[in-house]
């Protein structure tokens, strides 16, 4: 959705424009939009000509921050679960290796914006500029 506002600045989305363009429905979309919104990412505006657009500039969303507040679980694998029951875990190398793989991905993620990985309009097949703009 980030990534959908981010294409078209300037201009409220609606939720059928949203589902239409990742063909997904629109119940699940305005959950996820709902949570943005409350998230400070987005914001939304109700009646004709609403929808949704970002609430700060794209250039000022950084990936790693978002990923950590949209994601809430990074257990990768069950001993990292709160009560896991591996086997292995005692002597079990593998949770150091995730760990460093992890800390690196939201490195990298720490380094880009929503800017970043903005896409053009045609991407998603909807008119850059809302009718009557």
């Amino acid at each position: 959705m980030l990534l959908l506002a981010a294409s078209h600045p300037g201009r409220n989305i609606t939720i059928r424009e949203a589902a239409q363009a990742y063909d997904i429905s629109q119940a699940h979309l305005k959950k996820v939009v709902l949570y943005l919104v409350r998230q400070g990412y987005l914001c939304s505006m109700r009646g004709h000509g609403g929808g949704f657009s970002l609430a700060v500039p794209a250039e000022q969303i950084n990936l790693g921050a978002l990923i950590r507040k949209t994601e809430t679980d990074f257990a990768l694998v069950e001993c990292f679960q709160r009560n896991g029951k591996c086997r292995i875990q005692a002597c079990c190398l593998l949770p150091a290796v995730l760990n460093e793989a992890l800390a690196a991905f939201l490195a990298v993620m720490d380094r880009h914006t929503l800017q970043d990985v903005a896409l053009q309009p045609i991407a998603f097949g909807l008119p850059s500029v809302s009718a009557g703009a």
